[in-house]
Parts: structure tokens; C-alpha cells; sequence
């Protein structure tokens, strides 16, 4: 008598899974080889998942696949540690049917990541460890808390205008400086009201420095730990390079091994030119929109100081200043200074200037 089979066995089957990530909820869509297994909401927890893959697929191979948001990593950690392949991609460099742009749902969503992932039609995005990116967030809350600041200093200065308040001479080249900041605890408006608005912008000026100056103490006593303390000290040899700065491309980049070429390295810091081609019509836009703003930003000031000071850029400055504005000249200038950059963590060497430029 022939035995019925009542255990499952999918050894050697692949099953892919597409996350639709909320913040309440998953919507989760099932996939095998062959046919769609089921798309279904469940709570966001990774334990409910992998319950139900064991539970239904013993044995199998799983894939999972999410877009990156403000979820982060976690969830391709925890899945990571629990055997299953797990990719995290770009929202924007996922393959999408025009009926799936006019019909936007979480199930739509789901039932297209495992459908790009079952026909290989993916690229994953790199996920750095848990503590490169807990080294990243201090140094982004100090890049974000700078730019509170700056709007801060703004709105103090739209209240000076606003009525007709003139900065005096002695103080007026010393913007933000401790007498800067005396002269404008001293100032009286014509109402209280009005002295009490400008305390406490002042009050939240003098607070966000306070953060700030933490912030920065912070970072540069992790720029004398490893794995910082060799680069950020190779770093800090070429020109317009700070300690500061070097911790910003460190922690953005986390690992410079993983740019095959200098494009590459580019194209992530959106030092490159768009193109709109077709045909015999080629139309080559301005620098590309998608870019690291963080590091785009940085090499572009960086590229100012290096500009002055190395004189190899120096002569390349001069020479293409002459045929193009400055503005689009600091962008050839911050992709050489990159290209400095790369050398350098690749080399693990100081960086040493020329005295006569061979760049072309």
C-alpha cells in the first residue's frame, strides 16, 4: 500500500517575495518559479514572515526584495541573519509598467518587486553595516543641525531688515562673532513684544551652536579611532581637505573599494553630465540631478579652497575659466579633486602636489 506524502519538501525551489514596506503594515506578494503564490497584508515584523516561508515553503530558497525608505537596513538585516537573501533597491531604478504608474496601490507595488525580482531585473543598492551607518548619523545630524542654523541666522537678519534696523561698522565684518552676538542682546525695539520675538531667535541661535560645537567635538574624536584616524589622516594632505570633510566623504562612502572606476565614483557623487540623445541628436544636459547631496556639496566647496591652493588645479582653473564660466569650471575642478580622493583611500599614501599639471 502506497504511503501518502504529508510532509512538504521545496529543496532546491526558488520562492521570491516583494515587500510593500508601511509603516502599520506589510503588503507582502509570493512568488515561485512558476506561478504567483499570494499577495497579502501582514503585520511588520520579520518573525511573521519567515514563519509563514517555513510554515509554507519548507526548504526552499528565499528572496526578498524592498525599496529603500525611511525604514532603512533593519529589516534586510534581520532577514539576513535569518537565511534569507534580501535585496534593497532604488524606488526609481525599479522597472515599472505604465499601467502600474497610473494604478498605484501597495499590492500593485508588492506584486512588481517580486515579478523585477523573479526575472532578474534588479540591481540591489549597497547596505553598509550597522555601525558605518551609526558613524554616518552623527555626522548627517551635524550636516542637518549647520542648516538649521544657517536658517536661523537668516530669519534674525530678515527681522533686522524688516525694520530698517542697520548693522554698525565695528560689528558688521564680524558677522556671528561673540560681539556680533553682545550687540544683538542689546538692542531694543519699541515694544517689548518686539525685543522678546528677537530674544528668542537669539536664544535658539545660541542653543543650536552649542549643539553643533558638541557635534564637531564628537566627530573629531572619531576621526582619531579606528577606522578613521589612517584615512582621515591621508585625507587631510590634499588640499582643501579638513578633518571635518574627511569624515564626510568617509561616512558616505564607507568602503571606496566598492567604485570599480572613477565614473562610478562620479555618477554617486553626481559629478556627471545628463544626456537626453536619440538619433543622430545628442543634448547634454547639466550635472546629473541623482547624486549624494551630502558629498556633491562638500566637493564643490572643497573644490573652491583646492582651486587656490593646489597648483596643478591652479592651472587647470585658469586655463578652462577662460572658455566657461565659474561656475561650470568648479565642477571639472571638484571631479579632479575626487579623482585625488580615490587615489589616495585606494593608495592608502599621502597625496603629494604637483608643481606642474599633466591633466588634460
Amino acid at each position: 500500500m502506497q504511503k501518502q506524502i504529508t510532509k512538504l519538501n521545496f529543496k532546491g525551489q526558488h520562492i521570491f517575495i516583494g515587500l510593500d514596506i508601511g509603516k502599520k503594515s506589510w503588503r507582502t506578494s509570493i512568488f515561485t518559479e512558476h506561478y504567483e503564490h499570494k499577495t497579502f497584508t501582514q503585520p511588520p515584523d520579520v518573525e511573521v514572515l519567515v514563519n509563514y516561508l517555513h510554515r509554507y515553503f519548507p526548504g526552499a530558497m528565499y528572496h526578498c526584495v524592498y525599496e529603500a525608505g525611511y525604514c532603512g537596513f533593519w529589516i534586510h538585516d534581520a532577514l539576513k541573519e535569518r537565511g534569507i537573501d534580501c535585496l534593497v533597491v532604488n524606488p526609481a531604478d525599479v522597472p515599472t509598467k505604465h499601467k502600474e504608474h497610473t494604478n498605484k496601490t501597495d499590492r500593485v507595488d508588492s506584486r512588481k518587486l517580486t515579478r523585477n525580482l523573479r526575472n532578474g531585473e534588479l540591481d540591489a543598492i549597497y547596505v553598509p553595516k550597522r555601525s558605518s551607518l551609526e558613524d554616518r548619523s552623527l555626522v548627517r545630524t551635524r550636516y542637518h543641525f549647520v542648516k538649521k542654523q544657517t536658517r536661523c541666522k537668516n530669519q534674525i537678519k530678515g527681522f533686522l531688515n524688516f525694520y530698517g534696523i542697520n548693522i554698525p561698522d565695528e560689528v558688521a565684518t564680524t558677522h556671528w562673532s561673540h560681539n556680533f552676538i553682545d550687540w544683538l542682546k542689546q538692542l531694543k525695539l519699541q515694544q517689548p513684544s518686539g525685543d522678546q520675538a528677537l530674544q528668542t531667535l537669539l536664544e535658539e541661535l545660541v542653543y543650536l551652536r552649542q549643539i553643533i560645537a558638541r557635534l564637531t567635538k564628537s566627530i573629531r574624536t572619531l576621526a582619531n579611532v579606528e577606522p578613521y584616524r589612517v584615512p582621515v589622516m591621508y585625507l587631510r594632505t590634499i588640499p582643501g581637505i579638513s578633518t571635518l570633510s574627511a569624515m564626510i566623504i568617509l561616512t558616505e562612502l564607507i568602503d571606496i573599494h566598492r567604485f570599480a572606476t572613477l565614473d562610478h565614483l562620479a555618477n554617486y557623487c553626481g559629478l556627471v553630465p545628463g544626456e537626453h540623445s536619440s538619433g543622430e541628436q545628442e543634448i547634454i544636459t547639466g550635472i546629473s540631478r541623482r547624486r549624494n547631496p551630502q558629498l556633491r556639496a562638500l566637493l564643490i566647496e572643497c573644490a573652491w579652497v583646492a582651486a587656490r591652493k593646489d597648483p596643478a588645479l591652479v592651472m587647470v582653473f585658469n586655463r578652462l575659466a577662460t572658455r566657461m564660466p565659474k561656475n561650470k569650471t568648479i565642477i571639472r575642478i571638484a571631479r579632479k579633486l575626487l579623482n585625488r580622493i580615490r587615489f589616495v583611500l585606494k593608495q592608502q599614501q599621502i597625496y603629494q602636489p604637483c608643481t606642474v599639471s599633466i591633466e588634460q
